[in-house]
């Protein structure tokens, strides 16, 4: 590649990379900041504060104008990730939390006091095992004796595709050599050639097979789940008034996150707007959101129960967690 044309792909990159990082943290608020399309229709004396990361709920029910006519008022309790989020839920700060299956099984094995209340839907094609193309790497089997860098840490959905992927070729997880490093960090490292596999997700996925990378192996088909949930914790469940506005919440989110599969390119212009994003970060990040919000059916519980005993099984998930009991499911049927 001539010099000019490498220099405008790694600037090109690098902006790329720094719109990522403003999404998880220079975005990310540390309390809580009311929605003023929110406010401007609440009638009632009902308030729920619904935690959230990197304004991603919030721009979803914005953007679709999923509140209009509500009863009740929203407050939002803006977080970098799910640790200090569901950290919220147990100071009371939040009476709810959003995130994938693995923070919410982690948060419950933790001990912290709520209820996964509706289960959120993707394909699973967001988080990825990414090798270099001069690796030598050409099956999850070629991994074996292998260092692969997990982001972002212990517990991690990326960590969970590993292990699965590793289980579903005939190898142990003992079989790799995990290394835990943040996004950015590893993002780095995989540029130079300084490490050659990683496990991942979302827009730096996509940064990785721009810079040299070929995907091994994604989520699809199984391979992780798929599945997220809203939580509510033990005492706002507890409110008779905040559960019947939870319920009506659910209900309008459900409606917000059809929006976005219908209208990815006004939902991806919202995470511009509202987030600061780039184009190419909103355009990845718009399409591997969630699209459903269902009801915690046995299926669900089962398809997540799995999840939970991997993980346990590898050391990462102790104590392990029942996941149908830890589910209420009067809010949503």
């Amino acid at each position: 590649m001539p010099r000019t044309r490498r220099i405008r792909s790694t600037r090109r990159l690098s902006r790329l990379v720094t719109a990522a990082v403003g999404l998880t943290s220079l975005l990310a608020l540390t309390g809580c900041g009311a929605d003023a399309s929110a406010d401007a229709s609440a009638k009632g004396q009902v308030t729920l504060t619904i935690g959230d990361q990197a304004k991603t709920l919030q721009t979803i029910v914005a953007a679709s104008d999923a509140l209009k006519g509500a009863d009740y008022k929203v407050k939002w309790a803006e977080f970098e990730g799910a640790a200090p989020l569901y950290q919220a839920v147990q100071a009371g700060a939040a009476d709810t939390a959003y995130s994938a299956d693995l923070p919410a099984l982690q948060a419950l094995s933790g001990g912290v006091k709520f209820k996964n209340v509706a289960a959120l839907k993707n394909d699973g094609t967001h988080v990825g095992i990414v090798v270099r193309k001069d690796s030598g790497i050409d099956s999850v089997k070629d991994l074996k004796g292998q260092k692969v860098v997990v982001s972002s840490a212990k517990g991690s959905i990326s960590e969970y595709l590993l292990a699965n992927a590793l289980q579903q070729a005939g190898l142990k997880y003992s079989d790799v050599k995990v290394q835990y490093l943040l996004p950015t960090d590893a993002q780095a490292a995989f540029s130079s050639g300084k490490i050659k596999t990683w496990a991942i997700f979302g827009v730096y996925q996509a940064v990785a097979l721009e810079q040299g990378g070929k995907l091994l192996v994604d989520g699809a088909d199984g391979r992780v789940s798929g599945y997220g949930f809203i939580g509510a914790s033990d005492k706002a469940l507890a409110d008779s008034a905040k559960k019947a506005a939870l319920g009506d919440f659910l209900e309008r989110l459900g409606t917000a996150l059809e929006w976005t599969s219908t209208h990815q390119d006004a939902y991806a212009k919202a995470i511009e707007t509202r987030n600061g994003a780039d184009a190419s970060v909103a355009k990845t990040l718009a399409s591997a959101a969630y699209s459903k919000v269902l009801p915690i059916t046995g299926d669900v519980n089962t398809t997540v129960q799995g999840v939970a005993d991997l993980m346990h099984g590898i050391g990462v998930l102790d104590p392990n967690v029942d996941v149908a009991k830890s589910a209420d499911t009067t809010l949503l049927k």
